[in-house]
């Protein structure tokens, strides 16, 4: 099933990339790699989902952010790209998760995010993944996922 097909099948709609509001851009093709800059966990209403995990959100809050932070990056390829059905493979996530020091789950967390990769681009969405826990990021954002993708030439 082609991807756009199947975030239909799931019921996810891709939003409207946000610009960004310094000075950097949110994807970067070189060749048949597209690199995407650090996206956030948007609501479809354009809020954001915010807090540390281990004190004011849970891992299921969490591993949903995760999730969220998808398909904002989604958004930025279908925008860069035109149509998702240009993706080979997903690469790599970097994944950062805004947590308390003694909350050791990050990748529990980051999961969200992969296996909806894995869900909609079947063994093309299996990545290279690094989930790391922070003391803080910006605007209190509960995650930020990084991505770099292949696409056809």
């Amino acid at each position: 099933m082609k991807p756009e097909a199947k975030l239909k099948e799931m019921g996810i709609e891709l939003p409207s990339p946000v610009t960004p509001e310094a000075n950097y851009i949110k994807a970067v093709r070189t060749d048949n790699l597209i690199f995407l800059s650090g996206h956030d966990p948007r609501r479809p209403d354009g809020t954001l989902i915010t807090g540390k995990l281990g004190q004011d959100l849970n891992l299921e809050q969490g591993y949903e952010a995760a999730r969220r932070t998808v398909v904002n990056l989604l958004a930025s390829l279908k925008k860069e790209l035109g149509d998702l059905d240009k993706i080979r493979r997903i690469v790599k996530l970097l994944a950062m998760v805004n947590c308390t020091p003694d909350f050791y789950d990050q990748p529990k967390v980051i999961n969200g995010a992969s296996d909806l990769l894995v869900e909609v681009f079947g063994p093309a969405g299996k990545h290279a993944r690094s989930a790391v826990g922070t003391i803080s990021l910006p605007g209190n954002i509960a995650v930020e996922i990084e991505m770099i993708v292949e696409v056809e030439p």
